[in-house]
């Protein structure tokens, strides 16, 4: 299993399929499958069965998408970017954005 570099509550860019250039946020990961949730992204309408808690009928809902689909969202401008890794001067471990150099994670 590899070491995802995009994880839950991140802003990504669908880069290929039918939501091309479509963005949401991470709302799951599922790194042994290498799907992601995003919100918004890869609907799909689903028959649901009546419960005394909740209505049937026809609701739609977000499908996972494979990782390899997805690009992080530059920070600075919005636009797909690829991540790397840098150690600060307090030796904390940081992603940051390929694309500006950006710090992603406070």
């Amino acid at each position: 299993m590899a070491k995802l570099k995009i994880r839950k509550g991140d802003h990504v860019v669908v880069v290929a399929g039918k939501d091309k250039n479509k963005n949401g946020e991470v709302l799951k990961m599922m790194p042994k499958e290498n799907r992601a949730l995003v919100r918004g992204v890869n609907m799909v309408k689903k028959h649901q069965r009546q419960t005394p808690q909740q209505e049937g009928g026809i609701v739609t809902r977000e499908a996972p998408v494979h990782i390899s689909n997805l690009a992080l969202e530059d920070p600075k401008d919005g636009k797909p970017t690829r991540v790397g890794y840098k150690v600060l001067k307090d030796g904390r471990k940081v992603r940051f954005a390929k694309r500006s150099g950006e710090v992603i994670d406070g």
